[in-house]
């Protein structure tokens, strides 16, 4: 008897666990009825995989979250659907290296992030060839290089 007793307990205490940690696929809307956002919530936190979208229907950003926090690789879009940068979030924060697309001047930033701000080295490319490097210390611009050879003589424990 008490057997059975802690089998239906067990069940019962998994089945409610079950319904309270189960995620759901979630939509929001514009105001107009148009697809705004859509992605997993467990409760009313956001995780997994969410796309955004611009007003016009096209993707504007798309990437994880975890705990209602960007995690993971992001991807950000124009309202021409363009990349225009892609990064790294640890914990809502810019991370890591980010890559910023200027489609008009035709030039890719590659900047390393810490804490949500330029931490380290950017490299400048037009046509995919390296132009210019800089390097930042929290968020500021302490140094610029245009070419490679006053770059690794003032960089000399640093390879591109």
């Amino acid at each position: 008897m008490i057997q059975k007793i802690f089998i239906a307990a067990l069940i019962l205490l998994f089945s409610v666990n079950l319904s309270f940690s189960q995620k759901k696929y979630h939509h929001e809307y514009y105001s107009s009825g148009k697809l705004k956002s859509e992605g997993w919530k467990s409760g009313e936190a956001k995780v997994d995989f969410w796309y955004f979208y611009h007003n016009n229907g096209k993707v504007s950003k798309e990437g994880h979250f975890e705990n209602n926090k960007k995690n993971g690789y992001w991807h950000f879009y124009s309202n021409q659907g363009e990349l225009l940068k892609e990064g790294h979030f640890i914990n809502n924060k810019a991370e890591k290296w980010w890559i910023i697309y200027d489609i008009a001047a035709k030039i890719t930033r590659k900047y390393q992030y810490k804490n949500n701000k330029k931490e380290g080295y950017s490299l400048l490319y037009r046509n995919n060839k390296l132009f210019k490097a800089e390097r930042y210390s929290n968020d500021r611009k302490t140094g610029e290089w245009t070419d490679i050879f006053s770059f690794k003589r003032d960089n000399p424990n640093t390879s591109l």
